[in-house]
């Protein structure tokens, strides 16, 4: 056995740590090609939910997905040469990975732990360019911009995509809206599917019965998240909140409209490529009971325009 409880001829192990979800691990898409490229002798686990299984083969820098939902705990298996965190800034996630004895632990610096070194927190920096940031304070270089996904296989070319859920009521833009808008779409000659997860299915069905759009036109809660994937990178546009489904079609360089609030597309936003980000400029709590005030400003005329024009842009 050699000394992380491997036995001889097995390769090094590094665990990196990304417990969140769909647009959490898409953030993280080049920090993880750029792991890969600096340890290509390693097997890379991703500690990060299961229900992102059908997605990692997409990104072309994981071997293997380990459940784990959030900051940890993180099971013990073989101690990892290497441990990355990419959670977060706090103590739990610190802390999980410590738990795991890596040789080489990579994350930012807490004061619960002045033996750790690591690059400040940034709380202003953009999701994706702040694990960049990260991995360039070890010397590892990582582009912000390697954010594409292998298109998965997938039939006929998709309609337009609405996505009106997302895990927090503060960024979910009312039904109603989404439905004015569906019904401008259909009338002006465009299909329509409405996706989601299947929590979401309830949400998806109420904005297409204000829509009076059929049945077939509701995919929530039938597509898994490869299908959902195909569906995306083949789709004319995607319209949607500040939620996952807005980082696939940055991934595919689907046309995207992007509705922001309560948090700025700075921190979350796609940074190039042909999207527009709709955002009424006032932050609010993410986490609140209710539709961010700054995100109910956003009217759908202003979203129906910018639809327009990224269709008549993008003839796809």
């Amino acid at each position: 056995m050699t000394s992380g409880g491997r036995t001889a001829g097995e390769a090094p192990v590094m665990m990196v740590l990304r417990g969140r979800g769909l647009g959490g691990l898409l953030a993280a898409v080049p920090a993880l090609r750029a792991l890969r490229r600096a340890h290509p002798d390693h097997r890379i686990v991703l500690a990060a939910p299961a229900s992102l299984s059908d997605l990692v083969p997409l990104i072309g820098a994981v071997d293997e997905l380990l459940d784990v939902p959030g900051p940890g705990p993180i099971p013990l298996g073989p101690r990892p040469d290497i441990a990355v965190n990419l959670y977060g800034g706090g103590p739990w996630s610190l802390g999980a990975l410590r738990r795991t004895g890596p040789g080489l632990l990579l994350t930012h610096a807490h004061p619960g732990f002045p033996d750790v070194r690591g690059p400040s927190w940034r709380g202003g920096a953009h999701v994706v360019q702040r694990w960049c940031d990260l991995l360039g304070w070890y010397g590892i270089a990582a582009d912000p911009a390697d954010l594409g996904l292998k298109i998965p296989l997938s039939g006929r070319p998709a309609p337009i995509v609405v996505h009106p859920g997302a895990a927090d009521r503060a960024r979910r833009w009312p039904p109603e809206r989404f439905a004015l808008l569906a019904v401008a779409l259909r009338q002006a000659g465009h299909e329509v599917a409405i996706t989601g997860s299947a929590e979401e299915r309830a949400l998806a069905e109420r904005v297409a019965s204000l829509a009076c759009l059929p049945e077939a036109c509701v995919l929530a809660g039938r597509t898994g998240l490869r299908e959902l994937a195909a569906l995306v990178a083949r789709a004319r546009l995607v319209i949607c909140g500040d939620t996952g489904v807005a980082h696939l079609a940055t991934a595919f360089a689907t046309p995207s409209v992007v509705l922001f609030g309560p948090v700025s597309p700075a921190l979350r936003g796609p940074s190039h490529g042909p999207h527009v980000t709709l955002w009424a400029g006032r932050s609010g709590d993410p986490r609140g009971s209710s539709p961010d005030e700054g995100l109910l400003e956003i009217g759908v005329l202003e979203v129906l325009g910018a639809a327009v024009d990224l269709l008549e842009l993008n003839v796809r």
